[in-house]
């Protein structure tokens, strides 16, 4: 079933209407193809991934682990998660379609606050926990939220956001809201949510610099389980998931939460989970199933830890491109087959992909079943096979931008326009050429130089700054910034101090990895900069 843009929105159970009056106009979406995935019109996803994966395979299957602490069982997840949708509703006064910012580490109190959120009717807005008070402060005037629940030791960037009226819970050891749910019922009657509802808000960082969010449905949840992890990764009910990416990133969320519950495998969430650190946990706790990014695979090769992988069956890498180098390098010291993927924020997770005997090193893959992707030319038309062009894709996801911001930059002629430039061969594989933005891809971080400008702009010293992408043997590409100091100054500013301010400004991943010092930047007459000479 092929949704066009005129599609009519089923009846929303949102009593906040926050979402609906801020989806994009219609005419603007891409064209959405459901496929076989009909779901009907009333979808609630935490209902589909946790009530109706007990109801076929009981309660007692463990689900989510921890390094070191007990293994919550799907029932303990479910109590726990009901416990708190009615502390949503009782005490801190959620109403369907109010969103709810959460804000933690990647461990089972911030799965179960998901599910509770879903399970209200509420719209999850999941932020990763390196973000600072100033980028919190952005995304809550984007999305105005109601209510945040929030890990403890987290909490001190959320207070100084000061997010107006915002109602706030914490978590963990130090928090309070495993106090307001003792004593509640572990049964909670799920909001009757429709498919098209919107579940969550996932914010991405755009190439000016500027946050966008995406708006994605009930049922788009569901889809990306039952397309790219369906028909590629194939995961099995005694699967051990784990992987680095932060809840937060949407390449998280599916692969260690929403895929592994989507057929009731179990995932160790790992709050810290380095190189190191991630293949010792792989080894220790008998992992299957892995997500990361190309440069944790390089370095568990790297630090002569490749054994530890042993018992791994299902690797994923995404994020960024998968080097043909380190996919052979993997292969030979171990025999995994890793399953590269292209994903984004706005399409929710994976849509080119291959696995097993399907894969071609150095190909990303062929869309994804339920997918269809083409290499366009700038009039939106296809350009022949070995002709490079825009990467377009569509299917049952497709990009929204909250209140349309910048969508006709995205979605171009009924296509999902990615920024990515792409070369189609005769077989249908696609080979990535380069990002055509100015978006920095560094270990699987999405990183917009000019965020990281406006950051650097803030030291008292700089006059002038340029960042961009370059090449990085281990991390595939870095932040580097070249800098412009004030002449009059009355010190040397030593590139250590530059770093360090935009740490304290901005998360610290995005922070200039290399600084060269310029006289000044390369301009046109009229004075735009020439990125691509810095480059």
């Amino acid at each position: 079933m092929t949704q066009h843009p005129s599609a009519v929105l089923s009846r929303s159970a949102h009593q906040d209407t926050f979402c609906r009056d801020n989806l994009p106009p219609v005419d603007l979406w891409p064209v959405l193809d459901l496929g076989p995935l009909g779901y009907g019109d009333r979808l609630n996803c935490a209902t589909e991934l946790l009530d109706a994966t007990i109801d076929r395979l009981g309660p007692d299957r463990p689900c989510l682990r921890t390094p070191d602490g007990p293994t919550w069982s799907y029932g303990e997840l479910r109590a726990h998660a009901n416990r708190i949708a009615h502390v949503l509703v009782e005490d801190l006064g959620l109403v369907p379609g109010g969103r709810v910012l959460l804000r933690g580490f990647n461990e089972p109190w911030l799965v179960a606050c998901w599910f509770a959120v879903l399970k209200a009717g509420g719209v999850a807005v999941t932020t990763m926990p390196l973000l600072r008070a100033g980028e919190l402060a952005t995304m809550a005037q984007m999305c105005a939220p109601t209510v945040a629940l929030c890990d403890a030791r987290l909490v001190e960037d959320l207070q100084k956001a000061a997010i107006p009226d915002l109602r706030t819970a914490t978590f963990g050891a130090a928090g309070d809201l495993g106090v307001l749910a003792d004593g509640k019922p572990e049964s909670f009657d799920d909001v009757d949510t429709a498919a098209d509802d919107v579940a969550l808000l996932a914010f991405t960082s755009g190439t000016t610099g500027r946050p966008k969010a995406t708006m994605h449905f009930h049922r788009d949840v569901l889809a990306i389980a039952d397309t790219f992890s369906a028909h590629v990764l194939r995961p099995e009910p005694g699967d051990v998931f784990t992987g680095s990416p932060p809840i937060g990133f949407t390449f998280g969320l599916g692969g260690l939460v929403v895929f592994p519950m989507r057929v009731g495998a179990s995932v160790l969430l790992l709050e810290k989970a380095t190189p190191d650190l991630l293949a010792d946990a792989i080894a220790r706790h008998g992992v299957t199933v892995v997500f990361t990014a190309p440069t944790a695979y390089k370095a568990i090769l790297a630090a002569g830890a490749a054994d530890k992988l042993a018992g791994v069956r299902r690797a994923v890498s995404a994020g960024e491109a998968l080097p043909e180098a380190v996919w052979r390098a993997v292969h030979e010291a171990t025999g995994l087959k890793i399953i590269d993927g292209i994903g984004a924020t706005e399409m929710l997770h994976i849509f080119i992909s291959a696995a097993d005997d399907d894969i071609r090193p150095g190909s990303t893959g062929r869309a994804v079943p339920g997918y269809t992707a083409a290499v366009l030319d700038d009039d939106g038309q296809p350009v022949p096979d070995g002709t490079p062009g825009h990467l377009a894709v569509r299917g049952p996801t497709g990009c929204r931008y909250l209140r349309g911001d910048r969508q006709e930059v995205y979605v171009r002629h009924g296509w999902n326009v990615t920024g990515d430039t792409y070369v189609r061969d005769a077989d249908g594989y696609f080979h990535y050429q380069a990002r055509t933005d100015d978006m920095i891809v560094s270990s699987g971080y999405n990183i917009a130089g000019p965020e990281v400008e406006q950051a650097l702009l803030g030291h008292p010293e700089v006059v002038d700054c340029a960042v961009v992408g370059a090449p990085d043997e281990e991390r595939g590409m870095i932040v580097k910034a070249f800098v412009v100091l004030n002449p009059d100054r009355t010190r040397d500013v030593p590139a250590e101090e530059l770093q360090d301010f935009v740490k304290q400004a901005i998360a610290p991943y995005k922070r200039p990895r290399a600084v060269e010092f310029l006289d000044e930047l390369p301009r046109t007459s009229t004075g735009k900069l020439q990125r691509y000479k810095l480059r």
